[in-house]
């Protein structure tokens, strides 16, 4: 499934990152030029345009993150702990997971355990738009979700096809609240046959349900 090939490419790159450091430090020395050349500049001289292009992509980018991050994108939703009803619920359905923040937090903290934590993050962030009402705070906030989440230069960016893409870069013409409705409902059903099934099977789930459980019979 696309989820899971997503999910194994990130673990490469990971691993290839940590493994090494060396060589990811001598790409900004001075001495490795050729790599930041295009391949019609072999000067890298600071009138390249396509290189001053790309200094300000990655710029823009460092930037978006750090933006979300003051904004202030929670590590967790603030929720009461969930009853033993309530996680049992969760295997009913996945709709039933993702209705209470105490489901979608779980479910998170899974997800972050198969670096695709990225998905309820943007699912997240599109239900907040969903909720602005102001102009210029939707296009601000359209914005952002785009550089974060839809961009390729991005590290966070969610598995989404073709089609999807064009109608969210048709959209970005006048952002509005539902600019990535059909987006958002990808990223969900891919959520939901790909991890859902997997979460279910976790240590994560069946730890807190055995310790509600347990919990439960004491009382």
């Amino acid at each position: 499934p696309m989820g899971s090939e997503r999910m194994e490419m990130r673990k490469r790159q990971m691993s290839a990152t940590q493994e090494t450091p060396g060589a990811a430090q001598a790409q900004h020395g001075t001495g490795n030029r050729g790599s930041n050349a295009c391949c019609f500049c072999w000067c890298c001289c600071c009138s390249c345009s396509c290189l001053t292009v790309r200094n300000q992509d990655e710029e823009r980018a460092r930037r978006t993150s750090h933006e979300l991050q003051a904004e202030g994108i929670p590590n967790c939703e603030e929720s009461p702990a969930p009853t033993l009803e309530e996680v049992n619920a969760w295997a009913q359905s996945f709709d039933k997971l993702m209705l209470t923040p105490a489901g979608r937090n779980a479910f998170r903290e899974f997800l972050r355990t198969e670096f695709s934590e990225e998905n309820m993050l943007f699912w997240m962030a599109c239900e907040e738009l969903k909720q602005e009402s102001n102009k210029s705070v939707i296009e601000e906030k359209a914005r952002l979700i785009y550089e974060d989440y839809i961009s390729i230069l991005s590290p966070k960016e969610v598995s989404l096809d073709s089609r999807v893409r064009d109608v969210i870069n048709r959209n970005m013409l006048e952002p509005s609240q539902h600019t990535f409705d059909d987006a958002q409902l990808q990223i969900y059903t891919l959520m939901h046959r790909d991890s859902y099934p997997r979460f279910m099977n976790s240590s994560i789930y069946k730890d807190l349900l055995r310790s509600l459980s347990e919990k439960s019979i004491e009382a």
